[in-house]
């Protein structure tokens, strides 16, 4: 399969526009490309620009050709072997060249690719997204943002641009710069009518070459330039929402292999890059946990070694500990995220559904647990199923590979309808 990629220089924004509307127009196939890819990224470039690839049968357009009909004859060069009436033999199956395996399907189909910048890799990553549940207690720190228009603006993002707006300043302009040379075009071709018919042949000249050198001049005036653009202006309304916090609990024991790691961080790479892009300002608690929890800052929790046995009760104990010391349900949004293999000391399974039962669930606006592994459920599933039968505020995926990490976040974080 070949891609053909589009590499042309964007220069003074001539096809933003275009580009938007391609954005907007394809937006599903976006999407979908976006969610096969995420899986193959680096944990470190969720962030970056990406080069996206949709199949052309979906941006083909409908075109007008002429019909082949009638008779005719062609010369083409290079023949040595056929002369006129001559008829052309079927080719022999199966070739003996280099090329392409043949496709089984008795077609193909070139992709069309095109990078998006990581502004709108993570506008499309994490919209209709948000926190469930989130309700208005104390009016602090967390400042949800609401765009309302603010006039018109000369720099902005291609997307904000005002065509209607745009295209006024480019005729202002066109007939502010094309008026005095159409002017003096006409004044040249007054006197080159007065001089007909006289015998002054070197004048006549010198005002023709002078007439079309305006015209040239006059057809050099752009129809837009990058003057003319009117971008939408935006200013953000703080909306009043309240405190919210995050706890990320990460099983890091010797069960959880290196593979099983990576995509537990990725799962909360994701989760803290939608938090600090859709809310202002979010509280993030991370604590790893093997026989015994901690409470660790970003870089210990992503890239520490340490490992050992696995007591999953340690990390629910501590983030009890946290919530009774600096997060009172009262006056926070508390919401939690678990991730593990599920493998837990039996008896220490139902202490976690005894602790979630009885004081978690009863503090926290939404919890999510996600249990990464390719075998069977563990005890610690089974115990956690009790839970999210009994309470709609807990919610639990299986992850068994990569590519399942970001459609399970989706579900975990989709806006809830009205």
């Amino acid at each position: 399969m070949m891609q053909v990629i589009d590499r042309r220089l964007n220069q003074k924004n001539k096809s933003t526009v275009n580009r938007q509307r391609f954005l907007r127009r394809y937006r599903k196939q976006i999407k979908q490309a976006i969610t096969k890819q995420i899986s193959q990224r680096g944990v470190t470039d969720i962030d970056q620009n990406e080069s996206i690839s949709i199949p052309t049968r979906d941006i083909s357009e409908p075109t007008f050709r002429h019909g082949g009909g009638g008779v005719k004859e062609r010369v083409y060069p290079g023949n040595k072997e056929f002369s006129t009436g001559d008829r052309i033999k079927r080719p022999p199956p199966g070739g003996q060249g280099a090329g392409r395996r043949a496709s089984d399907k008795g077609e193909g189909e070139d992709d069309f690719a095109f990078e998006i910048s990581s502004d709108e890799y993570m506008e499309i990553l994490f919209e209709d997204l948000e926190l469930p549940n989130l309700k208005k207690n104390k009016l602090k720190k967390l400042i949800n943002y609401k765009p309302i228009r603010s006039g018109f603006n000369t720099d902005g993002t291609p997307s904000n641009i005002d065509i209607v707006r745009s295209l006024k300043g480019s005729l202002a302009r066109r007939i502010a710069s094309q008026s005095p040379l159409k002017k003096a075009i006409k004044e040249l071709e007054a006197q080159l009518a007065e001089l007909e018919g006289s015998e002054n042949a070197e004048k006549k000249k010198a005002l023709q070459d002078e007439i079309l050198a305006l015209k040239e001049r006059l057809r050099k005036v752009p129809y837009i330039d990058s003057y003319d653009l009117r971008y939408k202006n935006f200013d953000k309304l703080p909306q009043p929402t309240t405190n919210a916090v995050m706890f990320c609990l990460m099983d890091v024991s010797g069960s959880m292999d290196q593979q099983t790691k990576e995509m537990a961080k990725r799962f909360f790479i994701l989760l803290y890059m939608f938090l600090k892009r859709t809310y202002k300002d979010v509280e993030v608690v991370y604590i790893r946990h093997h026989t015994q929890a901690k409470e660790v800052d970003e870089q210990e929790f992503f890239y520490s070694q340490e490992t050992g046995g696995t007591i999953v009760s340690s990390a629910l104990k501590l983030m009890l500990e946290v919530v009774n010391d600096r997060y009172p349900s009262s006056d926070w949004n508390i919401y939690a995220a678990q991730a593990s293999d599920g493998d837990n000391w039996n008896d220490d399974s139902r202490v976690c559904h005894k602790l979630m039962q009885d004081k978690l669930l009863k503090l926290v606006r939404y919890y999510t647990y996600v249990e990464i592994t390719q075998r069977e459920p563990q005890n610690l599933w089974h115990e956690y199923v009790r839970l999210q039968e009994a309470h709609d505020n807990f919610a639990m995926q299986k992850i068994t590979e990569q590519k399942d990490i970001y459609p399970v976040f989706r579900e975990f974080f989709q806006k809830q309808s009205v």
